[in-house]
């Protein structure tokens, strides 16, 4: 009787695996090597291969997420045409000549994402946790009308509750604040730990909350932007999370570098748009509506060119990472990039690896410290296959990497949250600012190169004297890459 059933089970799950590999090959159109990777992980391992289907492999429907009606109020779309038709009738008004020499990569933009370009703004640069939540704490201090914070984690421990004591504080002095955090990257958070905030007039969201307690059938599509917007004069946008590992408190991975921008200028518009869209998602009872507080007119605070680009698996282009991809083949002299997890698709692969065999200085840092092992050894697998097309590739040895950053020949760059792998660029939202300005991406390249000094390099030579085991970990993990 026993055997019968076992055997009846089997049978369904065997016929289950067939069903979801013929979607996955028919009706999902999933690229090649994702619909490879899934396939074997269903027919390898099918009992836990289906439920590892169900949390990770459904796609997210294409639908209209986000909705906002201030958008035609505050001219976007009139805006975005504006550009669009100067850029292509060669009488954009450029500020200064670098943004000009861009102006395929910021059409590319507009056309791909509506991201309007702005010539007016001022941009501090940290790379050290420490002093970016001291300079955000002294800010939330000085803030007048609203606050926006928006985290893909927010842990409630020794920094955390700083940051909310301060949000506390100005909620209760009647300025609005709002707090919006994804479920699953600050995952064991619960509103409840926000009754004294609540009490004091704060307002929480969560992104794509879990159905479960621990249980998220959501658990790809994750809101990975950080953002801040003070009073619609001042913001940020970066790579550090909230909690006490990003200011160089863990054990396990010591000194936390990231790189992270304080904005004043016109990019805090598209900035704070894209706040109030995500808010509104997540939102079933608080929607921002329009209001002109939101969107002050500042006086100049710079002369920095930008774009605000934001993606996600709700979108048909992959945006910020078409926007590295013109930005890399841009390049004429070198393209310097930071990211923990150098998992790249073939189009960036090839793009990467044709401007490092065509001369141009390609350098690569990634971290010594892995968080997640089998994305560790696929990145590995990655930059050591560079090497051969004559890039350089540098181990960051002074505690965890977690920069996303690109750099290119003194001129672009781009600082955000989207690293270098199919999760960036397909499955989570992102947030990316790219920069068009000499002093910035200047000072941005020698950070970069003060990075080298705390960087051992990975040469040929010692690729390829790597240990066979080191060899079985990267082909495991790299068959599986199309699905980390």
């Amino acid at each position: 009787m026993t055997l019968t059933i076992i055997s009846i089970l089997t049978t369904l799950i065997f016929i289950l695996n067939i069903f979801l590999a013929a979607a996955l090959v028919f009706l999902e159109r999933r690229d090649a090597s994702s619909t490879w990777a899934w396939l074997l992980v269903l027919f390898f391992i099918p009992i836990l291969g289906f439920f590892i289907y169900l949390l990770l492999g459904r796609q997210l429907r294409k639908k209209t997420l986000f909705k906002w009606e201030g958008q035609t109020k505050i001219g976007i779309e009139n805006l975005i045409a504006h550009q669009m038709n100067a850029l292509h009738d060669e009488k954009f008004n450029f500020k200064n000549e670098t943004p000009e020499e861009y102006d395929e990569l910021i059409y590319l933009h507009l056309r791909n994402n509506g991201a309007i370009l702005t010539q007016d703004n001022s941009v501090r640069i940290f790379n050290d946790g420490r002093e970016k939540f001291d300079s955000l704490l002294e800010d939330i201090k000085q803030a007048k009308d609203h606050i926006h914070v928006q985290y893909y984690i927010f842990r409630l421990d020794g920094l955390g509750t700083r940051i909310m004591d301060a949000l506390t504080a100005k909620a209760a002095e009647g300025v609005t604040v709002r707090l919006l955090y994804d479920d699953m990257g600050s995952r064991g958070l619960s509103k409840r730990r926000f009754k004294e905030f609540i009490k004091a007039g704060g307002e929480v969201e969560t992104f794509f909350p879990s159905f479960l307690p621990l249980i998220n059938p959501r658990l790809n599509y994750r809101n990975h932007r950080k953002i801040v917007v003070i009073d619609g004069k001042v913001g940020y946008v970066g790579g550090f999370n909230v909690g006490d590992e990003y200011i160089g408190l863990s054990r396990k991975f010591g000194y936390w570098r990231d790189t992270h921008l304080r904005l004043e200028g016109s990019a805090l518009h598209p900035l704070q748009t894209r706040f109030i869209l995500d808010w509104n998602q997540a939102s079933s009872r608080q929607d921002i509506a329009y209001a002109e507080n939101y969107f002050p007119t500042a006086p100049t605070k710079g002369s920095t060119a930008m774009q605000i680009v934001s993606s996600g698996p709700d979108e048909e282009w992959e945006q910020i990472k078409d926007g590295y991809l013109k930005l890399i083949n841009m390049a004429k002299e070198y393209i310097y990039i930071q990211t923990p997890y150098f998992i790249p698709d073939s189009s960036f692969y090839d793009a990467i690896r044709i401007a490092a065999l065509s001369g141009i200085d390609v350098r690569i840092m990634i971290p010594n410290k892995p968080d997640h092992l089998f994305v560790y050894w696929a990145t590995y697998s990655y930059v050591g296959q560079l090497l051969r097309a004559g890039a350089s590739v540098y181990i960051y040895e002074n505690g965890f990497l977690h920069t996303k950053m690109i750099v290119v020949d003194d001129k672009a760059s781009t600082v955000g949250t989207a690293n270098i792998d199919v999760r960036s660029f397909k499955l989570n939202f992102e947030i990316n600012a790219f920069i068009y300005d000499k002093k910035v991406s200047t000072e941005l390249a020698e950070l970069f190169r003060q990075d080298i000094e705390l960087s051992s390099e990975l040469t040929f030579e010692k690729y390829y004297t790597r240990t066979r085991m080191i060899k079985t970990k990267e082909s495991i993990a790299r068959l599986l890459s199309p699905i980390l």
